[in-house]
């Protein structure tokens, strides 16, 4: 699959991004999160025809700046856009991760990536908690499993099920279940599933 970039600056495959993370993230957790995160918006964009690899880079580095904000979320995605500057990825991504702060911009996303960002930031949580119910076992799980775990508040509660449901004009929210699970499978041993 041929990828389209703003010239001249280069795409950063999928392993580009995992090294630049982890050059700046420390915590596994945190790490597995982007991972996830990533594999969810990968097939949110083969189901909106999307390009793939665009929407997984922005996914996987969203985070970027996590730890070095040190819990400031009036820094959260600014900081992480002055990372991503200087490693010469595209602005239009950039721009996508600098506003994907809900606490900052909720209420601005028109963008159907930044939509499926919000809710796969989210989502990613709750699908790795289902799986960690069923023993770490995440092909014990299904999108019916997700979504009854979604309607118990106190399940995976770190989980914003206000921002999982911005997905639902795009893709209703049982499909999207089913998406990111799909997502996840894919990447599970990575994630520490199996």
């Amino acid at each position: 699959m041929r990828i389209s970039c703003v010239r001249p600056i280069p795409c950063m495959d999928r392993q580009a991004c995992i090294a630049l993370i982890r050059g700046h993230i420390k915590d596994e957790h945190l790490v597995r999160h982007c991972l996830a995160t990533g594999a969810v918006m990968k097939h949110a964009a083969r189901h909106l025809r999307e390009d793939e690899a665009r929407w997984e880079r922005i996914g996987i580095l969203h985070d970027i700046d996590f730890e070095e904000i040190s819990g400031d979320m009036q820094r959260h995605g600014a900081a992480g856009a002055e990372i991503l500057v200087k490693e010469g990825i595209n602005p239009t991504e950039t721009e996508i991760i600098r506003r994907h702060n809900h606490l900052l911009h909720q209420g601005s996303y028109t963008q159907p990536v930044e939509i499926v960002l919000q809710a796969a930031d989210s989502v990613s949580g709750l699908v790795i908690a289902c799986g960690l119910v069923k023993g770490g076992n995440l092909s014990d799980v299904s999108a019916k499993t997700i979504t009854k775990k979604s309607k118990e508040k106190s399940f995976a509660a770190g989980c914003d099920r206000d921002r999982i449901a911005l997905v639902a004009p795009e893709i209703p929210l049982p499909e999207f279940y089913a998406i990111a699970l799909a997502g996840l499978m894919e990447i599970r041993e990575e994630l520490g599933l199996r």
